[in-house]
């Protein structure tokens, strides 16, 4: 089954993602910061990532717009994750190249449809 990274700040987030990615098959690398997330991805090549908008040291935003510059990482689809749920966000989400947007509180459902609709 696909690797998925899922980058979040928020241990109980964290751990819950985990939880209902690797129920439905997935294998989840976690990392806590973009910055941690950043080096995963390089290393592990996952099949998709998940991120949080809001973390210290370096938005999910600027994460997403380092990794579609860097030609090692820049195919890798991308969900934003986030408790940020007005248009603009998802707007902005999706101009700094997710591929979908999902706002907390997410169901298992939710969370494994939008990784499916993302792994080719």
């Amino acid at each position: 089954m696909a690797t998925v990274l899922v980058v979040e700040d928020t241990p109980s987030q964290l751990e819950l993602m985990n939880i209902f990615l690797q129920e439905a098959g997935y294998t989840v690398i976690r990392a806590t910061n973009a910055k941690d997330g950043l080096e995963k991805a390089q290393l592990h090549q996952p099949e998709a990532i998940i991120t949080d908008v809001v973390m210290p040291g370096m938005s999910g935003f600027e994460f997403c717009r380092k990794l579609k510059k860097d030609v090692n990482t820049k195919k890798i689809p991308l969900i934003f994750c986030s408790s940020k749920n007005k248009d603009i966000d998802r707007i902005w989400g999706m101009r700094q190249g997710a591929d979908f947007y999902l706002t907390k509180p997410f169901t298992k459902e939710q969370l494994v449809g939008a990784v499916k609709s993302i792994i080719i």
